[in-house]
């Protein structure tokens, strides 16, 4: 099997379980936050839902300049435009990792602000990376849930709800 064949498996595998996440989002929550210094809910589940991009990103760009381009995320008013959010981000990802090939993942791409570094890896390390991110951000999330008292969705198997 190939990296991008791997990538790809595991990219499809991750999506399953974090849209069935992001469909229990309570839209009468969307400002709810677990403590002053955590984002709020809706701040959370649009980044959990964009993280996908950053595959393309990885793929078509050799780096993102955060003061050229500012991280801002999209105003989401329901969940129905969340889940669309989540799955054009993910479509065109897929696009992208389906046409690639593993000789592109060598390439090097940068994070920075500016003339700050903050990441140098190859290409692979940033999807890889941006998989732990969404991986990250979903158990965030599941606790965000789990103190709404929403029931939570296993994700590598049955969770305490699905008993």
């Amino acid at each position: 099997m190939s990296q991008i064949e791997m990538l790809l498996k595991e990219f499809e595998k991750e999506a399953v379980t974090t849209k069935k996440m992001l469909a229990l989002i309570p839209e009468d929550q969307y400002d709810w936050k677990p403590h002053a210094k955590s984002g709020s809910l809706i701040w959370l589940s649009k980044h959990l839902a964009e993280l996908p991009a950053w595959v393309k990103m990885a793929l078509i760009t050799n780096e993102h300049d955060f003061q050229k381009n500012p991280y801002t995320l999209p105003d989401i008013k329901n969940n129905g435009e969340l889940l669309a959010f989540f799955d054009s981000n993910f479509e065109k990802s897929k696009q992208e990792l389906l046409q690639a090939n593993d000789d592109q993942l060598k390439d090097m791409w940068t994070l920075r602000s500016g003339e700050i570094i903050h990441n140098h890896s190859t290409k692979a390390e940033v999807i890889r990376m941006s998989y732990c991110q969404t991986v990250h951000h979903r158990a965030q999330l599941g606790v965000y849930l789990r103190l709404l008292d929403i029931p939570i969705p296993g994700s590598y198997g049955p969770s305490a709800d699905e008993h």
